[in-house]
Order: C-alpha cells, then sequence, then structure tokens
C-alpha cells in the first residue's frame, strides 16, 4: 500500500472535522419531524425565480423545503454575489436573525417551483421551546449559519476607506459587536472602491463611503445611521405595553431579559450601541463559573442574546432611552428614545451600567476613534500590530486588555497612577502580566497630552513623583480607567443615586432591614442591577446573577400592581 503524503494526511483531516460541522448547519429533517412541525406553520409556494426572501428586507421567518430548491447568496453593496447552498426538501432557510424577524442577510430565489412550510418568528420560538431535541438541533444551525456569514467576510455593507480615516473603526467595530457580516476595502488597493470613490468626491470628513446591499451609499455615517440602513432596528411597537422594559444589555440586561422572558413575561430590551456592555469588549474572561479555559465578553454576551431573543425579548439595539416618565399617567412607565418614539412597560429595570470615563488629558475628544480607544478587540489589535502602545488603567479590564494586546503590539507600555497593581486587579492577571516580556509597567506616571495632526501620533505624559515631562511616539493609546454611571437619563424621575451617581436600591426602614426588595429603587416598580447600582459587586457573575435574582421581584410587583389602565 503506498504511503499517504502529508499534503492528504492534512486535507482528510479537515474534511473529517468540516463535515460534522457542515451537518450541523445545514442539516436534513426526517419525514416524521416535518410532521411535528407542520402545526407551528402554514404552506406557502413559490414560481421559479421568485424570491423568498432577499438582503435586507425583513425576513418573513423560516422556510422549511418540502420540494424544489432554493438557492441560497450572499450579496454587497457593490453588487458582488456569492453562491452559498441550494437548499433541498427537508432542509430550512432562516438563520439567528429570523427568530426576531430582522432585515435577511442572504437571497433566496426559488430554483423551479418550490413548496415551503413557513414559521413566521413567533410560532419560529415557539418551536424550539416546545420541541426541545429538535430546536436543538435547529437553534445550533442558525447560529453556525450567523457565523458563517461573518467569517466569509463576502455579504453585508462595505466600508470604503484607509484604516484610519473618519469613524472607520468604530463603525467596524460596532458591526462586529453586533454581529453583522461587513467588509472593508482600500481605494487605494480596490478597483471598484476606487471608482466609486471618484464616483461620489467625498471630501475627506465624508469618508469611510458605506455602501449598503442595497446600494444606499452612506457618507461617514453614525451607528444609529447605519442600523437604520441595514434594518437592524425593527419595529419600537409603540403601541405595545410590555411587562418589563429593561435599559441596558450588558450581562445584567441580558440574564434579566433571559429569565423573565422564559417565565412568560414580554420583554423589550434598549441599548444605544451593542449588547453586551463593557463585558462585550472583554478579550478573555477567565473567572467566570464554568468556564476554565475562559471566554471571551463577546462570546458570553452573544449566547446570552440568542437565548433571550429564543424565549421571545425584543432586542431593540441599537435604541438609546433619554428620559423615564415615572408619573405613571396612563398607568404605565413610559420611555422616551433616541428616535422620537415613545414606548410603555408596567415595570423597568435599570441595567445602564457605566460609560467609560474619560480622563483630564488635553486633546482627548480629538482623537477618540482615530487612535485613542476604550476597549481593544481585533480591530483595533490589528491597527497596533508591531507599534509601541500606551495603556492606561491598573483594573482587571486593563490586565486583560495589556494581556491581548501584547500579544499583537511590539511593547504595551502599561501606565498606572499608582505604585502597584494588587490592590485593583487579580493575582492571575497580575501574574500573567509579570510573565509577558513585551508589557513594560510604568507606576505612578499619567498622561498629560496628545498630539497628531488628524490621528493620533505622539503621547505626553509625566511621573507623579517628578515635575518632568516626557513625550512617546504613540498611535494608540488604550484608556482603562474606569467608568461614571450611565443614569443620566433617570434625572426627573424620582430614582435617587448615591453621591457617585449610582443607582440606590433596597432602601432600609427604621428598622435597619429592606423596606423594599433588595433590587428595588426608590420608585415602585423601577429596579436595578448589575454595575449601575449602588453597592453591586461590579463583576459580571455578580451582574448576572442579579438579573436573575430580579425576575422574582417583578413577578411580585406585577402580581401587586394589576394592569394598569390602557
Amino acid at each position: 500500500m503506498a504511503a499517504i503524503d502529508e499534503t492528504t494526511i492534512n486535507r482528510l483531516n479537515a474534511t473529517a472535522y468540516a463535515f460534522p460541522r457542515h451537518e450541523q448547519t445545514f442539516p436534513t429533517l426526517t419525514a416524521p419531524e416535518i410532521e411535528r412541525m407542520r402545526r407551528f406553520g402554514e404552506p406557502r409556494s413559490y414560481k421559479d425565480g421568485e424570491a423568498l426572501f432577499e438582503t435586507g428586507t425583513p425576513g418573513p421567518g423560516m422556510f422549511v423545503v418540502l420540494s424544489g430548491s432554493v438557492a441560497i447568496t450572499q450579496r454587497d453593496g457593490l453588487g458582488r454575489v456569492t453562491p452559498i447552498i441550494d437548499q433541498g426538501p427537508g432542509q430550512f432557510l432562516a438563520e439567528i436573525g429570523q427568530l426576531s424577524g430582522r432585515a435577511a442577510l442572504v437571497d433566496g430565489h426559488a430554483d423551479g417551483v418550490v413548496e415551503t412550510l413557513l414559521l413566521p418568528p413567533d410560532r419560529l420560538r415557539a418551536l424550539l421551546v416546545a420541541e426541545a431535541d429538535l430546536g436543538e438541533r435547529i437553534m445550533r444551525a442558525l447560529i453556525l449559519r450567523r457565523v458563517s456569514l461573518i467569517q466569509g467576510g463576502a455579504g453585508g455593507p462595505v466600508l470604503i476607506g484607509s484604516a484610519s480615516v473618519g469613524n472607520m473603526a468604530p463603525l467596524q467595530n460596532f458591526l462586529a459587536r453586533n454581529g453583522q457580516p461587513h467588509h472593508v476595502l482600500d481605494p487605494e488597493a480596490d478597483t471598484d472602491a476606487a471608482d466609486l470613490v471618484a464616483r461620489y468626491s467625498p471630501t475627506r470628513a465624508e469618508l469611510p463611503l458605506v455602501v449598503c446591499p442595497n446600494g444606499t451609499v452612506l457618507r461617514n455615517p453614525s451607528e444609529t445611521a447605519l442600523a437604520m440602513a441595514l434594518g437592524m432596528i425593527g419595529s419600537h411597537a409603540e403601541d405595545r405595553l410590555y411587562d418589563v422594559a429593561v435599559v441596558g444589555s450588558g450581562p445584567a440586561g441580558l440574564a434579566t431579559a433571559v429569565y423573565a422572558a422564559s417565565e412568560g413575561l414580554s420583554v423589550a430590551v434598549f441599548d444605544s450601541r451593542a449588547f453586551g456592555g463593557q463585558a462585550g469588549a472583554s478579550a478573555r474572561i477567565e473567572n467566570y463559573l464554568g468556564f476554565p479555559t475562559g471566554i471571551s465578553g463577546q462570546a458570553l454576551a452573544g449566547r446570552a442574546f440568542n437565548q433571550a431573543q429564543k424565549f421571545g425579548a425584543e432586542m431593540l439595539i441599537p435604541v438609546s432611552i433619554k428620559s423615564l416618565d415615572c408619573s405613571k399617567a396612563s398607568g404605565a412607565f413610559k420611555l422616551a428614545t433616541g428616535c422620537g418614539h415613545t414606548l410603555r412597560a408596567k415595570s423597568v429595570v435599570v441595567a445602564s451600567g457605566a460609560r467609560y470615563r474619560r480622563p483630564a488629558i488635553d486633546h482627548l475628544e480629538r482623537y477618540e476613534g482615530r487612535g485613542v480607544w476604550y476597549w481593544a478587540s481585533p480591530i483595533e489589535a490589528r491597527l497596533c500590530a508591531q507599534q509601541d502602545v500606551v495603556l492606561v488603567g491598573g483594573g482587571n479590564s486593563a490586565g486583560q486588555a495589556a494581556v491581548y494586546l501584547a500579544a499583537h503590539a511590539r511593547r504595551v507600555n502599561m501606565m498606572i497612577r499608582g505604585g502597584g497593581l494588587g490592590a485593583s486587579m487579580s493575582r492571575y492577571l497580575i501574574e500573567r502580566i509579570e510573565a509577558t516580556p513585551n508589557i513594560e509597567l510604568m507606576f505612578n506616571t499619567e498622561v498629560i497630552g496628545l498630539e497628531g495632526a488628524e490621528t493620533l501620533e505622539r503621547v505626553r505624559w509625566r511621573s507623579r513623583l517628578a515635575p518632568d515631562e516626557f513625550t512617546m511616539d504613540i498611535r494608540n493609546l488604550f484608556l482603562f480607567v474606569g467608568a461614571d454611571p450611565a443614569t443620566g437619563w433617570l434625572e426627573g424621575c424620582g430614582v435617587q443615586v448615591d453621591r457617585g451617581g449610582f443607582v440606590k436600591t433596597g432602601v432600609q426602614n427604621g428598622e435597619g432591614t429592606p423596606a423594599v426588595p433588595l433590587l428595588e429603587t426608590t420608585v415602585p416598580g423601577v429596579f436595578a442591577v448589575g454595575d449601575v447600582r449602588s453597592g453591586s459587586v461590579k463583576r459580571v457573575g455578580g451582574a448576572i446573577g442579579e438579573g436573575a435574582q430580579v425576575v422574582a421581584a417583578l413577578h411580585g410587583y406585577l402580581a401587586d400592581a394589576g394592569s394598569p389602565t390602557l
């Protein structure tokens, strides 16, 4: 028997591993399984060439192919079409976004006459809950399909411009954090991108250009404008009265959504940017129960986000809440959104966490998104490859970021205002930092100024023990100096906060015991969980625990309050 060369062995091994993954991503249902699904769906027929769904338009739900074949393709804003797969009898058409009827990320066209069974989003969610084993297979496939679309890098919006121009990096980070497929083209290297730039002749301030799959061209858009153009923000359901409005989708808010929705409460979750909060930007969380090898904040938050959708929580992201009306004039709380809409809820959970603290550094705002970062994702890591960077901070988030960046940057200069790390950082991170040769610890130091033309070029710093100032050629500065509570939207509502701005809960009576449930604020029906709450542990595990715990208090309040006047 002839010997098998190494290349062939590698190919066979790759095939062996890829095949099960393909089967999990595109499984074929059995006839009995399809029969069990019929009570959740309705028959739909399509002619040859007819579209079942199209990129950028709200998806109708999940299709089960009964006969015929459907061609699935992915297209970007430049009209480039990439075939994905042809699916036939026994296979189903959907990805995770169809749990909530979000805009489709791919096109599906009938190849010949096609008979299907359509499960609208609400019936799809009902199926996942009612049919545990079958639901698990479908849920895994929906998640894997979104992952494949993201990793494929072929479809979605096209961001055109150099890495350092305008809001390029923030927009990339925004799309990545929200699990949206996209790709970037540099007009200096790509002819189609160069032609588009020439056609629209944007000024430098109007870059990057963003070309949506439907052909719409945006000039250096805001995150909200981009989200609306991509159909990420669905109906705001102004006519609906929710049992619970959760403001913030960090670990605490996501936990609240999962447990409340799984227990039958109608839940709306709001976040101004992306799910996961500050924890979602963590490169690796190693001290969370059940993950001995660690897990990225994005992966942990993504799983919770999908769970919440599975149980029917409505995820309104990115939608900011500007104010809360606690007068209950119509029998319910009113939340005013940044989009100009008003939504109503019987109860409110404040899980808005904290906003990145901006230290007093000269010209800081000028360089935000242009060399100054408050998180460390793969996007920023690529920007500082083989460069010297400065990272300011001495807490766990700073430690995780320093270790992560050290694998990409030439040197990480870690500046700490104090004289050590022991008071604010976990021991395992301290040991890892000390063992990483390209992390330089600079104690009793602080950044005092930034310089550069359009992007950051130099950092001025000084020792807190001497008056001398120094300059370093630095193009990327990472700030992890704590956070301030995001509670401005509660002003005028009667919710009490402590001197630091964190929300007070569990107000005590004269005997020193809580007069209200531990997580309820000074306004009945308004609760607070996670980092925004005064006295909270400020850990991912603690936030998730509070999110689960508050649901019991919600049930108690809703049962006592009865049904508000409509």
